[in-house]
Parts: C-alpha cells; sequence; structure tokens
C-alpha cells in the first residue's frame, strides 16, 4: 500500500504545469531585399517592437504569438561613387511560433514557425533625383540595375518563415527575461516581380536582435 501511494506520489511530482505568459520585446534588425536579377547592396538598420504571448502546455515545448512593429528596406552600396539611396518599408508583423527550450531558471531555446507582414507605409531618402536618373552627372547607370527606383512596394502583403536562437533568464517565479536572435526570409515579392516583370525576385531577408520581458499570469 506504502508503495503505491509513493509511485502516485511520484507521479504528481512529475506532471508538468502549462503557463501562460505575456510580454513585451525590442531591438534592431539589419534588412535587405535578395532581387533578381541582383541589386548592389548593403543592409538596411531599422527597429522593432511588439507585444507577445506563449502558452506551455509540457515540458520543453510552447507556443509563441507575437504583433510586432518592424522597419525594413534595403540600403544601396554605391562603391567608390557619392550616392545614397535606402528604402524602409513599415510593416506590422504577426509571427506564430514553435517555442523549444531547455533548462529552468537559465533557459535556452529555439523559435521556428511562420510569419506574416502587412505593410503600413513606406519611405525613401536618397541624395539624387532617382526619378530621373538621365539627369543625375556620373551617374553609374550603366553598371546597376535601376529598375527598383520607379517601382512602389505594390505587394502589401508579406509572408515567409522566421527561426531563432535566445536565452531566457528568471528573476522570480512569475518574471523573466531573454535575448533573442532571429533570422527571417520572405517567401512573396517586395516588389512587382515575375517572368514578364522587370525583377523576376524581390525576396526580404532580416536578422534581428531583440531583448523582452514575460510576466507569467497562470
Amino acid at each position: 500500500m506504502a508503495s503505491g501511494l509513493s509511485v502516485l506520489s511520484s507521479s504528481a511530482q512529475t506532471h508538468y504545469s502549462s503557463n501562460v505568459s505575456v510580454g513585451v520585446k525590442g531591438g534592431v534588425d539589419l534588412s535587405r531585399v535578395s532581387f533578381t536579377p541582383s541589386v548592389k547592396q548593403g543592409f538596411a538598420m531599422g527597429g522593432d517592437a511588439g507585444v507577445t504571448f506563449r502558452y506551455i502546455e509540457e515540458s520543453h515545448f510552447g507556443l509563441i504569438a507575437e504583433v510586432n512593429f518592424e522597419q525594413r528596406g534595403w540600403k544601396e552600396d554605391f562603391e567608390e561613387y557619392p550616392f545614397e539611396y535606402s528604402r524602409t518599408l513599415n510593416y506590422v508583423q504577426i509571427p506564430f511560433l514553435a517555442h523549444i527550450y531547455f533548462g529552468r531558471r537559465g533557459r535556452f531555446f529555439f523559435n521556428a514557425g511562420p510569419e506574416i507582414g502587412f505593410m503600413i507605409g513606406e519611405s525613401t531618402k536618397a541624395n539624387f533625383d532617382y526619378s530621373n536618373i538621365s539627369s543625375v552627372p556620373d551617374f553609374p547607370s550603366s553598371l546597376r540595375t535601376t529598375y527598383q527606383y520607379g517601382m512602389a512596394a505594390e505587394n502589401k502583403v508579406d509572408f515567409g518563415i522566421s527561426a531563432g536562437l535566445g536565452g531566457e533568464f528568471s528573476i522570480n517565479k512569475r518574471n523573466s527575461i531573454y535575448i533573442e536572435g532571429r533570422f527571417y526570409y520572405g517567401l512573396g515579392n517586395v516588389l512587382c516581380s515575375g517572368r514578364t516583370e522587370n525583377f523576376r525576385g524581390s525576396n526580404s531577408m532580416s536578422v534581428m536582435a531583440s531583448i523582452g520581458y514575460w510576466l507569467r499570469v497562470k
């Protein structure tokens, strides 16, 4: 009888109690667009911030949903020429991520899943008249792809995949902070693209570094 009670007690102790957390996050991202044909570019720097929700049903596994504001785009590289051009695209991004973690007070985690974004605005910065390239002295038109200058980002919905690694550190039973590095690749096109268009592809890519806070509510 005592042995049976011991087994039941052990089983109760190892049963995992699910939990729900809400939080906030913020950080910076470096982004570019994978154009076909290619456009010479570096990384554009932007910001991201959002609210987060996490549900953990069993040990080592959970689900995360976020609503984020993120700045993406591209910054062109003119090498030795004194020109500058960058495009900023503002999105509301909604990722749905599987959350796999290891550890207790200090956790290592991996997040991955699909993401959908809705563009809410765009802006351009340049030190030349990109609407009339032929009037710009010494502009290296023959050495560069220039179709993108006259193209607005007509595709207002972007979708892709995200994957990230990070660490979470508990402050107490209800509060924790975390840091994460995440990569995003868009499966849709930023600009109008296709076999009969100037670009065959224009996929968004970004690398994000963020710090966040979790509050356990259950």
